[in-house]
C-alpha cells in the first residue's frame, strides 16, 4: 500500500513506530488514515521481528480526532459512513469474535501496543489509544473525546473500554462532559501509565518500548491475549485454571530454557524470534 497519510519505521531492537502524519491538518483522522493504519498494523503484526508497536503522532499533536471537513460532510448524510475500503486489512481479526471490530481488534494483536500520546487528542484518537496496552503522554497534553459537543453518543467502544480503564464514576465525567482533561488529571485517573515533560518525553517511551523488546515475544504475547481475554468473563477459577496450563505449554518453548540458563547464569536473556538475524 502506498502510504500517505501515515509512516512507520522498525529499529534493530524490534520496536516499530507507527505515526499518524498530517501535520498540516494536526493528524485528524480520515478514511484513508484508518486504511493504511489497519494495513501498517497488520504488516506488522505479521513480522516475526516486530515485538513492540508505539503509536504516535507527527509534529507536537497525536490526533485530534475526525477531520473537520468530513464531520461538516455527515451534516448532509442520512447515514454513518466510516469510509473504510472493504479491501481493508484485518490485524487482530480471528482470535476472539469480541475482538473482531474497529479499535477492538488492537486487542487481538499480538504485538503489545504503545500509545505515545505526544499532543493533543481528541474523538476517535482517545479510543485508539484507550486499545492500546500501554499509554503514555507529554506534560500538558489535552484530551476530549468531544462528543457530547457535537451531539454524538461515546464512540468506538469508549464505553466498554474507559471503565476498565479508569473505572465507571472517571469514565460519566470524561464521556458525559466531553471536558477537555489534561494528561495529568487522566495519569491520577488510571489512563496513563506515565505522563512525562517534553524534553524526557522520546527517551522514557522507546525506552520502555526497547525494554519490553528484550522480554520473551512468546510470553509478552500470551501474557497480552490473557489479559484481554480474562477480563471478558467474571471466573478467576477459569482464569488461574487457563494460567496453569499456558505454563506447561510455555516450560517446552526454547524462550523458557533461556530464561532459566540466563538467570542462572545472570545475564541478560538472549530471547530469539523466527526471523531474527543470526
Amino acid at each position: 500500500m502506498e502510504l500517505k497519510v501515515t509512516r512507520y519505521e522498525v529499529d534493530e531492537a524490534g520496536v516499530a513506530t507507527v505515526w499518524l502524519h498530517r501535520p498540516q491538518r494536526r493528524n485528524s483522522w480520515t478514511g484513508r488514515m484508518h486504511d493504511e493504519y489497519r494495513w501498517i498494523c497488520k504488516t506488522l503484526d505479521d513480522d516475526p521481528r516486530v515485538r513492540v508497536i508505539v503509536l504516535t503522532g507527527s509534529g507536537n499533536t497525536f490526533c485530534i480526532g475526525a477531520d473537520p471537513k468530513a464531520l461538516a460532510g455527515y451534516v448532509e448524510a442520512d447515514h454513518y459512513d466510516p469510509a473504510l475500503s472493504k479491501e481493508a486489512a484485518t490485524p487482530g481479526y480471528g482470535v476472539r469474535p469480541e475482538f473482531d471490530s474497529d479499535m477492538a481488534w488492537q486487542l487481538g494483536m499480538r504485538t503489545p501496543m504503545i500509545a505515545a500520546v505526544n499532543g493533543a487528542c481528541a474523538g476517535i484518537a482517545v479510543a485508539i489509544a484507550a486499545f492500546c496496552d500501554l499509554r503514555f503522554a507529554v506534560t500538558g497534553a489535552k484530551l476530549t473525546t468531544a462528543a457530547p459537543k457535537l451531539g454524538l453518543p461515546a464512540e468506538y467502544g469508549l464505553s466498554w473500554i474507559l471503565p476498565r480503564l479508569i473505572g465507571m464514576t472517571h469514565s460519566a465525567d470524561v464521556l458525559l462532559s466531553g471536558r477537555v482533561v489534561l494528561a495529568e488529571e487522566l495519569e491520577r485517573m488510571g489512563f496513563f501509565n506515565a505522563v512525562v515533560a517534553a524534553e524526557d518525553f522520546a527517551e522514557q517511551v522507546w525506552g520502555y518500548a526497547r525494554r519490553l523488546a528484550a522480554m520473551s515475544p512468546t510470553a509478552v504475547s500470551t501474557a497480552k491475549r490473557q489479559l484481554w481475554g480474562d477480563v471478558l468473563h467474571s471466573d478467576p477459577r477459569r482464569a488461574v485454571e487457563q494460567s496453569k496450563e499456558l505454563i506447561g505449554k510455555l516450560m517446552n518453548e526454547p524462550d523458557y530454557a533461556e530464561g532459566v540458563a540466563a538467570f542462572v547464569e545472570k545475564r541478560p536473556p538472549r530471547f530469539v524470534r523466527d526471523g531474527d538475524a543470526g
